[in-house]
C-alpha cells in the first residue's frame, strides 16, 4: 500500500531541504494540555517525525474545551497516550514517544535534553517550569517556552519576545522573580509566547479537573491556547527555515 504525500504543501512552501530538517529534528515537548497539544499538532502536520511527549495527567471533562485530544470519548485516558494516538492518525510514519511522567527537580536528570534539537516548555507548575527553563537553557537544544495562556480572549494581544522582556504576564513576572531569588539565571536567551491581557474568572472552578487543589485553576479557551501552541510550533519551523 502506497503512502500518500501528506506534506506536499509543506514542500511547496519550504522546499525539500527544510522538509528534510523537519523530518530529522528531534523535539521534546513538556506539557500536552491546552497549549502543548496544539503545538504538537502544528509540528507533526508540518513534517516533524521525531517527537517526545511528556505529561503525567489524565484527560478530564474540563479539558475538552481547549485540548486537542480531549473529547468525551477520551476522558480518563492518559493525555500523552491519547495525543500520540491522534498524531499517528495524522502521520503513521512518525515516531511519537509518549512518556507519562512528571518533570520535576527529582526527575530532571532522567531526561537527556542534549539529545534533542528542540525543547519546548508548556508546563504549568511554577517550580517544575523553573527547573526546565534552567536545564533547557543550559543544554545544546534550542528552547522555547509558553507563558500563561489562561484568562485571555483577545488573539491580537498574543506576542513573542525574549523571556526577560515579557511584560504584563503574571506567570512571567513570578518566574523571573523566583529565578533571580534562586541566584542562577538561564544560560542563554530564549523566546516566549505570551499575552498582556488579563481577565477575571467569572465562574466556579470545575471539580473534575485532576489539577484541582494542586495548582490554581483559571479559565481558558481553545482559540487562545491553540494560538499559543501553534505559535510555538511556528517558532521551531521558522528556526529550521533559517538553518543552512
Amino acid at each position: 500500500m502506497s503512502v500518500p504525500d501528506i506534506h506536499a504543501r509543506t514542500r511547496l512552501l519550504l522546499g525539500d531541504d527544510v522538509l528534510y530538517r523537519l523530518r530529522s529534528a528531534k523535539i521534546i515537548l513538556f506539557g500536552v494540555g491546552g497549549v502543548g497539544s496544539w503545538c504538537a499538532e502544528g509540528l507533526v502536520r508540518t513534517g516533524v517525525e521525531h517527537l517526545t511527549l511528556v505529561d503525567s495527567d489524565r484527560i478530564a471533562a474540563s479539558n475538552v474545551n481547549r485540548q486537542l485530544m480531549a473529547t468525551v470519548d477520551t476522558i480518563g485516558q492518559q493525555k500523552v497516550d491519547a495525543l500520540r494516538d491522534h498524531l499517528l492518525r495524522v502521520n503513521p510514519q512518525a515516531s511519537i514517544t509518549a512518556l507519562c511522567r512528571e518533570y520535576t527537580a527529582e526527575t530532571a536528570a532522567d531526561f537527556d535534553l542534549d539529545s534533542y534539537d528542540y525543547v519546548i516548555d508548556c508546563i504549568d507548575a511554577l517550580k517544575d517550569k523553573i527547573t526546565l527553563i534552567l536545564r533547557a537553557s543550559a543544554s545544546r537544544a534550542t528552547f522555547f517556552s509558553s507563558m500563561g495562556a489562561a484568562l485571555k480572549v483577545d488573539p491580537t494581544q498574543i506576542r513573542v519576545t525574549e523571556f526577560f522582556s515579557v511584560r504584563g504576564c503574571p506567570l512571567g513576572s513570578m518566574l523571573r522573580k523566583r529565578i533571580r531569588q534562586g541566584g542562577v539565571l538561564p544560560s542563554k536567551p530564549f523566546l516566549c509566547v505570551y499575552s498582556e491581557e488579563l481577565r477575571p474568572n467569572l465562574g466556579a472552578s470545575p471539580e473534575d479537573d485532576p489539577g484541582h487543589g494542586k495548582n490554581a485553576l483559571n479559565g481558558s479557551i481553545a482559540p487562545i491556547t491553540a494560538i499559543f501552541g501553534f505559535t510555538l510550533s511556528g517558532l521551531v519551523i521558522r528556526d529550521l527555515c533559517g538553518r543552512s
